[in-house]
């Protein structure tokens, strides 16, 4: 069932890039999410977290710098169903901060490559890098703005393409296998279904350098320090693989926030999709599980004689 990630650039319009600007921009954004943004140097992004003030994610988020003429600007990319209200929100707590935050035009596009292929990468415009290049490295090229995204095997090579405008050779039909591979990825991104539900822990933000236990505070913080220092997570996301019934095709954005269930425990839902990617004949799914599950449970989608659901390892270990 698992489709292979081959050479191709796919349009991420379910992606959005808002941009910070301002003196302030760098100390408010500190503030403001689970990861340390004042260490956040140039050529690098960061994966972080925003939440309440009790700890449920309203977003996630990859930021990196983009300074214009040596003044401070940040953006950040997020899911396009939720950019425009994080906007809204982050702007009631600037107060007296030099900060300015608006939702850009600027698109999104996934190119993937297989490693060593040069011809492809010149086909698709791809810079060329060393083997040992870290994930979320970011460099310019070509007048955009290139962010080695993490992926589930060595074998292939995955940017962001941060560009006024998506290259021509962008086909729409390739977007879900991006969104596939961002899964197989254990990368999870906040929609709109799933905001105010999980804390960073249960979407293992805390396993991908998602968080911070030592920047100080931000909304949420001591609900996220507490799970991590007295060890009380007990639910995780994993990575499952359903086959896709005719039924279910264009419908990735309401499978997020679905129940799924154990047939050996059929009565309630024993947890939920976090994303979810149809490609080709294959459901790919991250899922928020309890860990005690993981290896008994027969988990199934929607409902205790649904679809069932395989679950497939991470490129990551799940601890507690």
């Amino acid at each position: 069932m698992n489709q292979p990630v081959s050479n191709f650039a796919a349009p991420l319009n379910d992606l959005a890039v808002i941009e910070i600007t301002g003196n302030d921009a760098v100390s408010f954004l500190h503030g403001q999410l689970t990861h340390d943004i004042a260490g956040l140097g140039q050529g690098q992004a960061r994966l972080a977290g925003y939440c309440t003030a009790k700890g449920r994610l309203l977003a996630t988020l990859l930021i990196w710098h983009d300074d214009n003429d040596g003044a401070p600007v940040l953006r950040a990319m997020l899911k396009a169903d939720i950019a425009a209200a994080l906007v809204k929100r982050l702007t009631m707590f600037i107060l007296r901060a030099k900060v300015g935050i608006t939702l850009t035009k600027l698109e999104v596009t996934g190119v993937a490559l297989e490693r060593h292929d040069a011809a492809s990468a010149q086909s698709l415009g791809a810079p060329a890098i060393p083997d040992d290049t870290p994930a979320y490295t970011t460099l310019r090229h070509n007048g955009a703005t290139w962010i080695l995204a993490p992926g589930a095997t060595a074998q292939n090579i995955r940017w962001w393409v941060v560009d006024t405008a998506p290259p021509a050779q962008a086909d729409p039909l390739s977007r879900p296998l991006w969104q596939a591979a961002d899964i197989a990825a254990g990368l999870p991104w906040v929609e709109a279904a799933t905001q105010d539900t999980f804390i960073p822990q249960t979407l293992n933000l805390d396993l991908i350098d998602g968080v911070s236990f030592t920047k100080g505070c931000y909304p949420g913080q001591e609900v996220v320090a507490r799970s991590h220092y007295r060890g009380t997570v007990k639910r995780r996301m994993a990575y499952g693989v359903a086959n896709a019934s005719p039924q279910l095709a264009g419908q990735n954005a309401a499978l997020a926030g679905m129940d799924i269930y154990n047939a050996l425990q059929p009565d309630n839902p024993c947890g939920r999709v976090v994303n979810a990617a149809i490609a080709g004949d294959t459901l790919a799914m991250l899922l928020e599980i309890q860990l005690g599950d993981l290896e008994t449970a027969h988990f199934r989608l929607g409902s205790a004689s649904g679809s069932p659901i395989e679950i497939k390892p991470l490129p990551y270990a799940l601890v507690a």
